[in-house]
């Protein structure tokens, strides 16, 4: 979907023009926090990191893992190289957790009930995992916070609802406050303990205020974000409230607020939504900036920068969300509920650059302000992390931004959660592969499919059946760094959006138009077909699989399409019911005679889950196909790109014997997808190959629905001999 861009002012520096000439973040590796499991635990468990910090020489990583119950710590020592130094069990379920020292002051949630609130903060040796010191804080801890002099801790004491009870609208007992303990080199004073009160201080649920996250600015100020009473309080170092206010709401234009259709449609608004901030970050001693996360009644999909007498600095509106549009990070699924999500903000100086990092949660990204005049922050660079950002730690002095990613996908067979680890260096923005940035109108894409070549550095491209109502063959410019899409091309069937279509495959027709392949899925209704389309995206041509195809299909169907002539081949993914065990087909259809054929494919063994066929494309004498695995991370073992060469490629009559064709290795890509420090991406699935030769590859982001949303999209040389 196309809407004209409205307000982006704060225009985000993705040109490789503009990156090269300055200073840039770039990740530079990922740990699977898994690994700090020890030998013999069952790594099948769910782990998860949230809160991290780092020690004082910035050397070594700590960061909570509620679901294990423990604190987790990595040596980054190596900052390309981070080593697990296990975890720490702490009997209860950690919250949040800073760094004095080498000292961790952890807040833990030893709650019985909702009712039952109750809470601790323990100091704890990163080194030998000794307890140091524990003091009761009265009531469940979220976010604590130490004062830029290491004097004292603030604490939000949440006491959270049960958000099944009464649909979990507040007032609810047992209201929250803020807890402040003086520090004594790491170790804190229990009978320091003073509590503040926060009660009666917003209009919405007064007597049931819940804080949510603290922060401390150089004059010993805690500000304290009330999520679900959408306010904000700023407390002194005595415990005195000095102000507070409403967080306020936001009217939002031109977002996507419907759930219930595969569609990015950027045409919808928002009044008066409620921002109800996450995370909180002072930028300098009067302003801080607020992560609008929202909770059930709100969520403005943006930040803000606030004064501490409540003045607004700036909002970001749907700017943000806009940026992420554009590099494929967006959510759609999350539509109707509050988009982005951005949860987390973070604040320190790289260099001379007063810099704000916004974590958006649902959409794995993190976004990097400059804000050296808070009213006009500029958006410098998007940079992916790993599935849901909740927690970041900078450390300036070694120029790295570490990101926690809590989402451990392992029961739905994804990516385990990991912490990523960034460079301030003089260097060229990675990342994005690809975006829309630069075009006229908002271009929202996601779920890249099957690729083919155009002229020159043209590449057309497919997204799947996530975006079942909006099928779409997008233009990339891949003469660009990143990569440019510059048109969207809606399929339609009689001028409107074609239905039950699943996208695997796209090739030219030699004419100005297009051949599709469709996966099918009998159980959904949607056809095994090929279809001929015009340049304009309209369907011309339907043809269905014969019978003696559709006798043995199977869910997994064709993942691809090239055109040889008057020959159309396409990969099938899995094997179907005739195919001998770790056999494929390549499936060849005439458009000339009609006739269909195939030949037999081998897949490599498969060391985890299972192994299939992508893309397919013909350059030369050869056919180039994808051959990959469906596994994620550390666990991903083939990544390839085979040839079979076109001599082999002599379709037999279908229903009877089939040759198997030899293939030969051009290329594995498990070191490309780790290029960029990233974890490696399960679903490599575009394949393309210009009149010259050269080979790009792209990933499929699934929607963004359980995966990180990062798109990777990059060539692998000229294609003269394999290597």
């Amino acid at each position: 979907m196309k809407i004209q861009l409205l307000g982006l002012t704060s225009v985000l520096a993705l040109s490789a023009g503009a990156a090269i000439a300055e200073k840039n973040f770039n990740r530079i590796a990922s740990f699977a926090v898994v690994q700090n499991m020890s030998a013999g635990e069952d790594q099948s468990r769910e782990t998860s990191p949230e809160i991290i910090a780092a020690t004082e020489d910035g050397m070594t990583l700590v960061y909570t893992d509620s679901p294990l119950g423990v604190l987790g710590r990595i040596d980054i020592t190596d900052p390309k190289s981070p080593k697990p130094l296990g975890n720490i069990d702490l009997q209860g379920e950690p919250t949040s957790v800073v760094v004095i020292g080498d000292i961790a002051l952890v807040g833990v949630n030893t709650s019985e009930s909702y009712v039952k609130p109750s809470g601790e903060l323990r100091a704890i040796s990163i080194k030998t995992g000794e307890m140091l010191a524990s003091c009761d804080l009265g009531g469940q801890p979220d976010s604590v916070a130490k004062s830029p002099d290491n004097s004292f801790i603030s604490i939000a004491i949440e006491n959270e609802r049960d958000e099944d009870l009464n649909d979990g609208i507040l007032p609810q007992n047992d209201a929250g406050f803020l807890a402040m303990l003086d520090v004594t080199e790491g170790i804190p004073s229990c009978d320091s303990l003073k509590t503040v009160s926060v009660t009666g201080l917003a209009e919405i649920a007064p007597s049931d205020p819940e804080p949510e996250y603290v922060s401390i600015n150089a004059l010993g100020e805690t500000v304290v974000t009330l999520q679900e009473n959408n306010h904000l309080v700023v407390v002194d170092r005595d415990g005195e409230v000095i102000s507070h206010f409403s967080a306020g709401s936001v009217d939002l234009e031109n977002i996507d607020a419907t759930d219930e259709r595969g569609a990015l449609i950027f045409t919808e608004s928002q009044k008066g939504r409620l921002r109800e901030p996450d995370a909180v970050a002072w930028i300098d001693e009067t302003h801080f900036a607020t992560a609008n996360e929202g909770d059930y009644q709100g969520g403005s999909r943006g930040w803000t920068i606030f004064s501490k007498d409540g003045s607004e600095i700036y909002e970001s509106g749907a700017s943000f969300e806009h940026a992420i549009v554009q590099i494929g990070h967006y959510p759609d699924k999350r539509s109707d509920a509050k988009g982005v999500e951005p949860e987390s903000v973070t604040f320190d100086v790289f260099g001379d650059t007063p810099m704000v990092f916004v974590g958006a949660e649902r959409a794995s990204v993190v976004g990097v302000y400059d804000v050296t005049d808070p009213k006009a922050p500029v958006l410098e660079q998007l940079l992916p992390s790993g599935v849901g950002p909740e927690g970041f730690v900078t450390i300036p002095s070694r120029n790295l931004l570490v990101s926690a990613n809590e989402s451990d996908l392992i029961e739905d067979g994804g990516a385990r959660a990991h912490v990523m680890l960034y460079q301030y260096e003089d260097a060229p923005a990675a990342y994005p592969h690809i975006t829309s940035e630069g075009a006229d109108t908002l271009i929202g894409w996601g779920a890249l499919s099957g690729m083919v070549a155009g002229e020159g550095r043209t590449i057309y491209a497919v997204n799947d059946s996530f975006y079942g109502y909006q099928p779409t063959i997008f233009t990339i410019d891949a003469s660009t760094k990143p990569a440019r899409i510059t048109k969207a091309t809606p399929v339609t069937r009689m001028s409107r959006p074609a239905q039950k279509l699943d996208m695997e495959g796209i090739t030219t027709d030699g004419e100005g138009g297009f051949w599709i392949a469709s996966e099918g899925r009998t159980d959904r209704v949607t056809p095994h077909a090929l279809y001929h389309l015009n340049a304009e995206g309209e369907i011309t041509q339907e043809i269905g699989l014969p019978q003696e195809l559709m006798s043995v299909e199977m869910r997994f169907g064709f993942e691809g399409i090239a055109r040889s002539g008057s020959t159309l081949w396409m990969p099938v993914q899995r094997d179907w019911a005739d195919d001998p065990k770790g056999h494929v087909k390549l499936v060849s259809y005439n458009i000339e005679t009609n006739e269909w054929g195939a030949v037999r494919y081998q897949l490599d063994g498969a060391e985890g889950g299972w192994v299939g066929l992508s893309d397919m494309a013909i350059y030369g004498d050869h056919a180039y196909i994808v051959e990959r695995d469906n596994q994620h991370d550390y666990r991903a073992k083939t990544k390839k790109v085979y040839r079979v060469a076109l001599e082999e490629l002599v379709p037999a009559p279908l229903g009877g014997e089939l040759p198997v064709v030899s293939k030969e290795l051009v290329r594995d890509l498990l070191p490309d997808l780790t290029s960029t420090g990233g974890f490696v991406l399960d679903k490599v699935e575009g394949l393309a190959i210009t009149s010259d030769g050269e080979a790009f590859i792209s990933t499929d982001n699934d929607g963004v629905d359980d995966h990180s949303g990062e798109t990777m999209f990059f060539s692998i040389g000229k294609l003269n001999a394999p290597s």
